[in-house]
């Protein structure tokens, strides 16, 4: 059995799904946060309060961390390296706009300079573990052939690669065939992630590659007991899978309501549980979820 990484995704796996998903699901070997970032000239607090030790009890938890270079490289870990942390995952492979624009995320791929900065940093913090999330480039599959020297270069507990383009989001099948080229490039432990939903799947990456784990995020998000399922060896039926989904999004909603106040906003939160669930839901109930105007409607709609 490999280990089975939690992807992180904005919006979704925040300190408190965490605690949650590994007390009552578990199965999962690491737990990564949303990427920490730079914003307005300073570290973002709403990243800094996800990252708080006392947040994160009982969880292993690496940070993730997002930067264009080594100063805000350095910045981020000015902040972050005071808590305890000993291991920072860099994100590589932010696929979405608003950071590659800025040349964070996968937008750094095609600035080999910018990526040999990013090393020569890792150099500098020799007590640190660090590993790098990556895709194949930003725009063209062949980028990751002009960083792959630089990167095997540096002291990495891994690297995590999501075999397609960041210009394709996650639209189109991923790219196997690069894939495989990688791992024959990569020095480092290799961890694959991307499109990874079912059990067939995850037996089928942990027999056909030599893998160090396998990272999942929206499969986790729309299967929860995936990970516990594959290392248990068996496999939940869909009632049992829904509700231990439903008593995640039960502790998730009690803890909601400490935090906002407004129940409108609850709602809006909290309806973000489900969104990858319909399959396993069923369209029909999965609408009517996603249609409840309140609270009360809400609730009744639930499995």
């Amino acid at each position: 059995m490999l280990p089975i990484h939690f992807a992180p995704l904005q919006g979704y796996t925040e300190d408190a799904f965490r605690r949650i998903h590994n007390e009552l699901c578990g199965g999962i070997a690491e737990y990564y946060t949303p990427f920490v970032r730079m914003e307005n000239g300073g570290v973002r607090s709403k990243d800094l309060r996800d990252l708080k030790p006392e947040h994160n009890k009982g969880v292993a938890v690496t940070p993730q961390v997002i930067a264009k270079d080594a100063c805000e490289l350095r910045t981020l870990l000015d902040v972050i390296l005071p808590m305890g942390y000993q291991k920072i995952d860099i994100n590589m492979g932010c696929p979405f706009p608003l950071q590659t624009r800025h040349g964070r995320g996968a937008g750094i791929l095609p600035h080999p300079g910018k990526v040999q900065e990013i090393c020569d940093a890792i150099r500098q913090y020799p007590d640190v573990v660090f590993s790098v999330k990556m895709r194949l480039g930003l725009t063209s599959s062949d980028e990751w052939k002009e960083v792959m020297p630089l990167l095997n270069e540096v002291p990495l507990r891994h690297i995590t690669l999501h075999p397609r383009v960041a210009s394709l989001q996650y639209k189109g099948e991923v790219d196997m065939e690069s894939f495989e080229a990688f791992t024959e490039a990569c020095k480092h432990p290799l961890i694959y992630n991307g499109d990874v939903a079912t059990l067939s799947q995850l037996q089928l990456l942990e027999d056909k590659y030599n893998l160090a784990g396998i990272m999942i995020g929206r499969g986790l998000l729309a299967r929860p007991t995936l990970a516990a399922e594959y290392l248990s060896g068996k496999e939940m039926d869909t009632r049992e899978r829904i509700q231990k989904a439903r008593q995640m999004h039960d502790r998730l909603l009690a803890h909601l309501e400490t935090v906002i106040p407004s129940e409108a906003q609850r709602l809006t939160k909290i309806r973000t549980f489900w969104d990858f669930m319909e399959e396993e839901l069923g369209r029909k109930v999965w609408k009517k979820i996603m249609k409840a105007g309140n609270m009360k409607n809400y609730l009744a709609a639930l499995p």
